[in-house]
């Protein structure tokens, strides 16, 4: 895994991926890279406007398909379409997310950063399986975040009804929860490999919807520190990309940057704190989204 780098990426050809948040930064980068590699990309957006803008910077086969994460009807129907028009996929790389904004709730009346992280891209996922189980070899890639060290799954109240909203907290449950469920997956689906990777510290059109007073703390210490810590997203999506297409990534694991404490630097065996790591908490993560979705996996 010494050094490795989109060079070191098999040939995509004859494959399918969807790569959620494809619109910009990492999503964008990811599906950039596979789609020049000869893979076919679905690429997940919002926004089909700004998702069609964003496929005409892909040099290769490229689709925009709409999705909005924070809508289980939106996902239910991109997933849908999936399975009519391709019927097999080979990765589904979760990439999408929100980050440190303010309260607020999704369609379904979720908070909105656990509900679009964790509860959207967990239906997703579900919904999918049916075509991933069609391709030996599939693969889900979730990408998580070093923000998941601070995180704390409430399993009473994970929609802050009853307790103060931190925008921080709430970030740091939901990339709790991604950890939790791509290991969980993996542990359950025996024909399908799941995997979580992070970009480290990668400045991307993430920080746009921050809450504004953390936006500007974030800008303000960032651009001080950006040269030391920060890395270029073409750095940033490569863990994703490890564990989408290297033969040497390993399902229930988790990859990020190698220097800096996982900040920057190329792909490798990241650290999971002990509640990333807690198989209790997982399945009963697992049980709480079915809950929550309405969605019940075929799957144990």
């Amino acid at each position: 895994m010494s050094r490795w780098t989109e060079a070191d990426i098999p040939d995509q050809t004859g494959r399918t991926v969807l790569v959620t948040g494809a619109n910009s930064g990492l999503g964008l980068r990811t599906a950039q890279v596979l789609a020049a590699r000869g893979a076919h990309v679905i690429m997940g957006c919002r926004s089909v406007q700004r998702g069609e803008q964003a496929r005409q910077t892909v040099a290769g086969s490229a689709e925009v398909l709409e999705l909005d994460l924070a809508d289980l009807s939106s996902v239910r129907a991109a997933a849908e379409k999936v399975t009519e028009k391709v019927g097999q996929l080979d990765v589904l790389i979760k990439n999408a997310g929100i980050m440190a904004v303010p309260l607020g709730q999704t369609v379904d009346g979720f908070e909105r950063q656990f509900g679009t992280n964790h509860l959207g891209h967990a239906a997703l996922t579900w919904l999918l399986l049916p075509a991933l189980r069609q391709r030996p070899g599939a693969r889900v890639v979730t990408v998580a975040s070093l923000a998941h060290q601070y995180g704390r799954i409430d399993f009473d109240d994970p929609n802050w009804e009853r307790r103060s909203y931190s925008y921080r907290g709430s970030y740091g449950q939901s990339k709790l929860a991604n950890i939790l469920f791509a290991r969980e997956l993996d542990r359950r689906a025996s024909d399908v490999t799941s995997i979580a990777a992070h970009p480290g510290v990668t400045v991307t059109e993430l920080t746009n919807n921050m809450a504004s007073e953390h936006k500007s703390l974030f800008l303000r210490i960032g651009g001080k520190i950006s040269h030391l810590f920060s890395q270029s997203v073409e750095m940033g999506a490569l863990p994703q990309l490890y564990a989408a297409t290297s033969p040497d990534a390993r399902g229930g694991q988790y990859y990020g940057p190698d220097s800096f404490n996982g900040y920057r630097g190329h792909p490798t065996v990241a650290r999971m704190t002990a509640a990333a790591r807690d198989d209790l908490a997982a399945s009963r993560l697992w049980d709480l989204t079915i809950k929550m979705t309405g969605i019940t996996p075929d799957l144990p």
